[in-house]
């Protein structure tokens, strides 16, 4: 297993605070949206933190940022190195360009079209690798060996996790008396800083992750005690294919209330439905948490829910719910 991270260390709700603070600037301060037809589909008050309006289309950028700009000068300039599925890819481009300094960016070639072409767009070398946790690594280590860069994880990163926990502190500074916050789960960085921020903020506020029942490794980890492997790829949401880390497992276990899974076919009608009410694409990785609400998987009825969304990078010649276009 690859090194992930000279940071060895679970952050801190001054991390989070530190890290909103590094970001001023570098990130956008997304809207908050609600729908009085949502509220009575759930019977709840749901707000939804929209970072599919972020740049680079997703939170993922609020990690990258804190992580490389918490890089001393000689360090940086040698260069970023890491792997992803594809949002944690165009961020860390993204966040290298504004640094000033080269990124290297190993993606799986399956990755939706979306996110490589935003790779190639904020200006990152990018690898493209079989669709494998291994050959991503295998990748990504021959490039740390060639260049001396610095490798970041896309979650198993303290600096990681702090920077994607900045969008749950910014929500719950927008949006008075929150008693319930959901995000998606796949490596565990976003939901680890959602819930040190949330606890961070108050200790009452309960936090739930929501993940595919076919890449539910956080669920049965939850349920069995012990840090499980996802045993199939086979999700539609493909930004959660990854396995939690020891590192946000343990986070996870002292700050989360709950794991709840979904189909496939409620994620495809909770982002369906996402796209006809609020007229903003979300992808399907954070249609997840959407349906757990419609699906009645977590108990909300009559309290202040926040949700966050978490990016809107879609290919958009190939909807789910598309029928294939004709040849004729």
């Amino acid at each position: 297993m690859m090194s992930t991270t000279p940071v060895a260390t679970a952050p801190d709700f001054a991390d989070i605070v530190t890290a909103a603070n590094r970001l001023s600037g570098h990130v956008h301060r997304t809207a908050v949206h609600a729908s009085r037809s949502f509220n009575g589909m759930v019977g709840a008050e749901v707000f939804f933190k929209c970072e599919n309006l972020q740049r680079a289309g997703s939170f993922k950028v609020r990690g990258a940022m804190n992580a490389v700009f918490s890089l001393d000068e000689p360090t940086a300039r040698r260069g970023i190195i890491t792997h992803s599925s594809g949002n944690h890819a165009a961020a860390v481009a993204l966040a290298a360009r504004e640094r000033c300094v080269p990124a290297h960016i190993v993606v799986s070639n399956n990755a939706p079209r979306a996110k490589i072409e935003s790779v190639r767009r904020y200006g990152g070398q990018l690898t493209l690798s079989e669709p494998t946790l291994a050959a991503r690594e295998e990748a990504a280590r021959r490039l740390l060996d060639s260049t001396g860069g610095t490798f970041i994880h896309p979650f198993d990163d303290a600096r990681v996790i702090a920077g994607q926990g900045t969008a749950t502190f910014e929500l719950l500074d927008q949006v008075a008396d929150i008693d319930v916050v959901l995000a998606p789960v796949s490596g565990g960085g976003l939901l680890s800083g959602t819930a040190i921020a949330a606890h961070g903020v108050s200790s009452a506020i309960t936090v739930y992750g929501c993940e595919p029942a076919l890449a539910d490794d956080a669920a049965r980890s939850f349920a069995m005690g012990t840090l499980e492997k996802n045993v199939s790829q086979a999700t539609i949401a493909d930004g959660l294919r990854a396995s939690l880390s020891e590192r946000t497992f343990g986070i996870l276990r002292q700050h989360v209330n709950g794991i709840v899974t979904v189909s496939e076919d409620e994620i495809i009608h909770a982002m369906r439905l996402f796209w006809e009410l609020f007229k903003l694409i979300i992808e399907p990785s954070c249609a997840v948490p959407v349906a757990a609400l419609l699906a009645g998987r977590v108990d909300v009825a009559g309290r202040r829910v926040g949700v966050i969304i978490t990016g809107g990078n879609v290919d958009l010649d190939a909807l789910p719910w598309q029928k294939p276009l004709s040849t004729h």
